[in-house]
């Protein structure tokens, strides 16, 4: 294997996990001679291989060498051509690599990162000549992009890798073979473990390689597993138009920045979707400005710790000052220099179209400069809601999860943002018994969630996971039954308090867009407000504040003014009023 090393490594080590010809990752069942003259690769059982695998094995035999690594080197990044318009690897065939109209069926499970994720991979397999399809049953391909943050997001996966394995056991007697892939986190995290355990997976894609899996689908077409799990320092799908494939025509995702840098001791990200690196912000604003011309009425930017934006591609702001942190915060590593920031990303995207809104998750509490603040306030197209995880009301189980804040910075934190964004809503995570937590750190988790008061709250017992700073160097030793307990506290106290917060809406008029009909009655309509709450009114025909003609229903992707008659801790329910427009709704509500 000493040639495979050789090569792996230098793509490694000079960044090139994002280069069409340059990420190949070897099938697992191949084996390299201890030249670097080829390759071969045997059938598992020594056989003779029948007429397409005996070609395959000589175009691979006589494949890239070392030296064609380095030549590749030499050209650019951001000139390289589109991925559909590439040279084929010399062990593939233009033919092999297209889709040939084969149809994807395709899971997402997790984050609204994987969503967009999903976007991604469908954008470059379409282009090679894939097609989409929505049933199960009539797909040559079905790919599952999986989710790695906690144990039981990751036994959802292998139960349903359960379930396609009779399917594809059944489609071996019918037609040609039913190719499975693993894309994402849990591709990256567990890799052999995954071609090993389940040997219905054909093919492994981690975050990072998607503009790969046209050739790992074509190697999977031979009967082989194929992967390519390689990180990259540099890889940002910039060039790459996502496919919008949510249901919503309202709203869209649109990730700026991927990996993490912070590497709190209990999380699986920075080793899943590797170090922070951003898009540049030309890419950002053209993709937004695209999906304003398609008549979309919501962006949210997307990234691991999407308010540390940073693009460095812009060479004459690269001596740009240092970061500023959130008074009392402090990072697990070096204070970096230069980029735009995320203030000006915002200021950019906002002013694209007045009638669009803008989100952004997940943030960090460390990276809430006055300037930022100062702009959600401004802007009437920024949304005045703030994801703000806590994780913890323990100052000792903070430092523990090298948070970089005590539980006095947080709350200090809290009150400037609502004295600086006044009527926000804010939203939170929590972890229920984190290493070492004892009855005390939990009545201190307990407490902050009754003082600040959250809209929105994501609350989760605590999953070791391999890897992580926790795994190593600390103890998981709150039992599995005290987790669970403490973890019903905390959503009985969140909710009663979201409900009280909620509550305070009864009678207000609020802007809400409207998303489409409600999931438990075809009479209602669905939406969300400023604050990202749903709200649920009745679908009926109204006015238009804009325009004196006849009256209609509303849409998706109409913003309706609804006055709010009831509120629980997770929905407002009201009567719709008119519809508007978001400029409009803004000097009528101020």
């Amino acid at each position: 294997m000493h040639h495979v090393q050789c090569v792996l490594q230098a793509s490694k080590c000079l960044g090139w996990g994002s280069l069409a010809s340059g990420s190949w990752l070897l099938l697992r069942t191949c084996r390299a001679h201890s030249s670097v003259s080829g390759i071969t690769c045997p059938s598992p059982k020594g056989e003779q291989e029948d007429g397409v695998r005996k070609d395959f094995g000589s175009r691979l035999a006589t494949g890239p060498t070392f030296q064609h690594f380095l030549r590749s080197a030499s050209v650019p990044q951001e000139k390289l051509p589109s991925p559909d318009l590439g040279d084929p690897p010399p062990y593939l065939t233009v033919d092999q690599l297209s889709g040939r109209q084969r149809k994807v069926y395709l899971e997402t499970y997790g984050c609204q990162m994987n969503v967009n994720d999903t976007e991604i991979a469908w954008s470059i397999l379409q282009k090679s000549g894939y097609l989409r399809t929505s049933n199960l049953q009539e797909a040559d391909v079905v790919l599952l992009v999986t989710c790695s943050i906690r144990e039981k997001a990751e036994q959802t996966i292998w139960n349903r890798l359960h379930q396609l394995k009779a399917l594809k056991m059944k489609r071996l007697r019918s037609r040609a073979p039913l190719k499975i892939g693993i894309l994402g986190c849990m591709a990256e995290r567990l890799k052999e473990e995954i071609l090993s355990r389940e040997k219905v997976v054909d093919v492994l894609a981690g975050p990072d390689a998607y503009r790969d899996l046209p050739r790992l689908l074509a190697v999977a077409e031979s009967g082989r597993q194929a992967a390519n799990v390689l990180l990259s320092l540099d890889e940002t799908y910039a060039d790459v138009l996502p496919v919008q494939t949510g249901p919503s025509a309202a709203s869209a995702f649109v990730s700026i920045m991927r990996g993490c840098d912070n590497m709190c001791s209990y999380c699986i990200v920075p080793f899943t979707r590797g170090r922070e690196r951003s898009r540049p912000v030309a890419s950002i604003l053209e993709e937004v400005r695209k999906l304003s011309e398609q008549g979309l009425k919501e962006v949210t930017l997307l990234g691991q710790n999407v308010n540390s934006f940073r693009d460095n591609s812009e060479v004459q702001f690269s001596n740009a000052g240092s970061t500023t942190l959130s008074r009392g915060f402090s990072t697990n590593y070096k204070t970096k220099q230069g980029g735009l920031r995320f203030a000006h990303l915002l200021d950019q995207v906002s002013r694209i179209d007045p009638e669009m809104r803008v989100r952004f998750t997940s943030p960090h509490p460390k990276d809430f400069p006055d300037e930022v603040l100062q702009l959600i306030h401004e802007r009437d197209n920024i949304c005045k809601q703030i994801h703000l995880p806590a994780q913890s009301g323990s100052s000792r189980v903070l430092e523990a999860m090298r948070r970089g804040y005590s539980r006095e910075a947080y709350v200090e934190l809290v009150h400037h943002i609502r004295e600086s964004i006044p009527g926000v809503s804010l939203s939170s995570d929590f972890i229920a018994g984190f290493c070492g937590e004892t009855e005390e750190d939990h009545r201190q988790t307990v407490s902050l969630l009754q003082e600040v008061r959250y809209n929105t709250g994501f609350l989760f017992a605590y999953s070791m996971r391999q890897k992580t700073r926790a795994y190593h160097r600390l103890k998981d030793d709150v039992l599995e039954a005290v987790k669970l307990r403490r973890l019903e506290e905390l959503i009985t106290v969140f909710r009663e308090e979201a409900t009280k917060v909620n509550e305070a809406s009864v009678g207000c008029t609020q802007l809400v867009l409207v998303e489409g009909l409600s999931k438990r009655s075809a009479a209602d309509l669905c939406g969300r407000n400023d604050g990202n709450l749903k709200v649920i009114f009745p679908d009926v025909e109204m006015e238009d504040a804009t325009d004196s003609g006849p009256t209609a229903r509303a849409q998706p992707g109409d913003y309706v003014l609804v006055k709010i008659t009831s509120a629980s801790s997770q929905t407002l329910r009201g009567r719709a009023l008119c519809r508007t427009t978001l400029r409009a709704a803004s000097a009528l509500l101020c």
